[in-house]
Order: structure tokens, then C-alpha cells, then sequence
């Protein structure tokens, strides 16, 4: 992009925003202050109007409770957006409140957005529009697992190769890097979302209960494991029963909800054996010394770093707070735009960058 006294000029006083769009949760990273909002990604709609009610923790505490005339839904799907209208007015809420840490007027703010590494150019556009419309000045992009990657203090920029495997809600990333680009990288829209559904599916087959969302990953962040644990856990499930339609509460062990979730587990695992796979030996032989980071909010499964430890033959670890891994990356990117500039995606030739003044 050209240079331009005038944005070098607001530049200077503008809130610059880092913004982990993600499927689960969106977080907020103003340049120079870090993360200030954390929020899950739901909005609640009037169905009339189409106009939303609540935006965020507030629309979220609302899901399986509305009304008749009101609906909370995530605007976003497997990482990418799938209500454009939805996600912009999410945008301009978190946008706007993040301008509330000043107590002065200031001018719109550049962006760094973190996006799947597997989104179309039709996805990538989706995110750009979406966050000018909603206030930036300038809008850049960056793969999710490089912005990860950055963010949980690899070196990025070294002769070394370094591995990221990014969970969240609606995708796994996995990216091999060196020396500022990506060698190797799979997008999979297998993650934390999939897990919960895998656990909705085996206690209504099960047990012929059914159970929604929260209450799915609930079981899974209490007792969920991707390996065998030293003591086993259990937990009571409450939902209704599909035979009386009656409520029922029955207790589950760890065991099962490992059982449930194994064969999406296993796809994530050979996702990763294929991305190593493909990688050059020299990448390989350097895993080996460095490990493979796991980052994002599924990450968090207990004994995930285990399981994937014993299929890879790989030392796996967990980065420090992997939850906020691609919106500290995102910062990190705002803050040292010109060391890390070969990590921006571009857009193509019909989708140029605009900068609104």
C-alpha cells in the first residue's frame, strides 16, 4: 500500500486493533494496552426486524431461553462468516467498545484480523468488508496459525523450523513455519464444535438423552480427555428424556466422553501426521529439538498434548494462556508491522485494499 501522510497522521492517535474473529469467542487487542475484550461470538436477533438485542456474554447467557420473537445465533461457522450483516454489527459492538478505553474522540483504527489459512478469496473479502464497514481505517489480514505462532513466542523469523497447532471452536489450523513464511500449512474444519456434537450425539444414542450445546461443552471442558487420565472423572448430565419427555439427570464417566469424541480426535491427529508428512526433512529433523505448540481454546482438553505426543513420537506442549494466542499475535503484528509484514495476506487483484480516511 502506498504511503499516506494523512493515515501516518492518525496513525499516531488512533486505537489500533488486533481482533481473533474466531467461530467460539472474539477477542480484542488494542495496540500498546492487550487483550480488553473477551467475548463469545453470539449475537441475539428481534426475527422481525432482524435487528440484534444483545451482543456477545450477554447473548450468549440467552441461548436455548429466548423467546418466541428472538433467536441468538453465532454469525460465524467453521472460522469463516456465514451471516455477513450479523457479523459486521458484531464487529462495530466489540469496535466501539474497545473505543471506550479512551476518554477522547479518536480516529478510526487499523486492523489486524486473524483468519482460517484455508479461507477462500470470497471468505477473505467477507472479513475485510466486514470490518471496514464496521469502522476500521485499514484492514489487514493474517493466517490464524501465523498470527498464533507469533503470538505464543516462537521465532518465526529464524533458520529453525517451528510448528503451531492452532484448535479453536470452528477449525484446526496446524502451519509449519521458517524463516518469516509458511512452509507447510492444513486447514481443517474439525475443532472444539465438532467435540461438542460428538458428545450430543453419543448421550442421545446412548442414553436417549438430549442435551444442548452448553451443556455438551460443559461435560467436555469438566471431563473431557483425549488420553487416559491417572483418575478418572465423572459428571452429571441433565437434559430430557427423548421416550418420556421428561427431564433427567444421569451421571457420565470420562471414559465415555473420550470414547465419544475419539474419532474426531483421530482426525485432527492425522491432519497433523500429514502436515509433517509434507514438510521437508530439515523442518522435521528441527521438530524434534523444538517440539509442535498447541494453541487455541480446545487445546485445553485434558491430556491432548499427551495424546498427540504418543501418535506424533513428537514432544507436544501447550502454549502459555493458548486461548489468546492469535489475538496476542495480532497485536505483536500492529506493534512491529515491519518485521512481520511477509505474514499479511493479501487480498487478489479484484479485491485490492481500501483505505478509508
Amino acid at each position: 500500500m502506498a504511503f499516506s501522510p494523512l493515515n501516518w497522521f492518525w496513525g499516531l492517535f488512533s486505537l489500533d486493533i488486533g481482533i481473533d474473529l474466531g467461530t467460539a469467542n472474539t477477542l480484542i487487542n488494542i495496540r500498546g494496552k492487550g487483550i480488553v475484550i473477551n467475548e463469545p461470538s453470539w449475537v441475539a436477533l428481534d426475527k422481525r426486524t432482524r435487528d440484534p438485542i444483545a451482543i456477545g456474554a450477554q447473548a450468549r447467557a440467552m441461548v436455548g431461553r429466548t423467546p418466541a420473537n428472538v433467536v441468538a445465533i453465532r454469525p460465524l461457522r467453521d472460522g469463516v462468516i456465514s451471516e455477513y450483516e450479523i457479523t459486521q454489527a458484531m464487529l462495530e459492538y466489540f469496535i466501539g467498545k474497545a473505543h471506550q478505553q479512551s476518554i477522547v474522540p479518536l480516529p478510526k483504527p487499523r486492523v489486524v484480523v486473524g483468519i482460517p489459512s484455508g479461507a477462500t478469496e470470497v471468505e477473505k473479502r467477507a472479513v475485510f468488508d466486514a470490518a471496514m464497514a464496521a469502522g476500521a481505517r485499514e484492514v489487514n489480514l493474517v493466517h490464524e496459525p501465523s498470527a498464533a505462532a507469533i503470538g505464543a513466542g516462537l521465532p518465526v523469523n529464524d533458520v529453525q523450523g517451528t510448528m503451531i497447532v492452532d484448535i479453536g471452536g470452528g477449525t484446526t489450523e496446524v502451519a509449519a513455519i521458517a524463516m518469516g513464511g509458511v512452509v507447510v500449512s492444513r486447514s481443517l474444519r474439525v475443532a472444539g464444535d465438532e467435540l461438542d456434537q460428538d458428545i450430543i450425539n453419543y448421550i442421545r444414542n446412548k442414553y436417549n438423552l438430549f442435551i444442548g450445546d452448553r451443556m455438551a461443552e460443559k461435560v467436555k471442558t469438566t471431563i473431557g480427555s483425549a488420553y487416559p487420565m491417572k483418575e478418572e472423572l465423572t459428571f452429571v448430565v441433565r437434559g430430557r428424556n427423548l421416550v418420556t419427555g421428561l427431564p433427567e439427570a444421569i451421571e457420565v464417566s470420562s471414559v465415555e466422553i473420550r470414547e465419544a469424541m475419539s474419532s474426531s480426535i483421530t482426525v485432527i491427529v492425522k491432519t497433523i501426521r500429514d502436515a509433517i508428512d509434507e514438510a521437508p526433512p530439515e523442518i522435521v529433523s528441527d521438530l524434534m529439538d523444538s517440539g509442535i505448540c498447541l494453541a487455541g481454546g480446545t487445546s485445553q482438553l485434558k491430556n491432548l498434548s499427551e495424546r498427540l505426543s504418543s501418535d506424533l513420537n513428537v514432544r507436544v506442549w501447550v502454549a502459555e494462556d493458548p486461548m489468546t494466542c492469535v489475538a496476542r499475535g495480532c497485536g505483536i503484528i500492529l506493534e512491529n508491522k515491519g518485521e512481520f509484514s511477509s505474514f499479511l495476506v493479501g487480498l487478489e487483484r479484484d479485491s485490492v485494499r481500501r483505505t478509508l480516511s
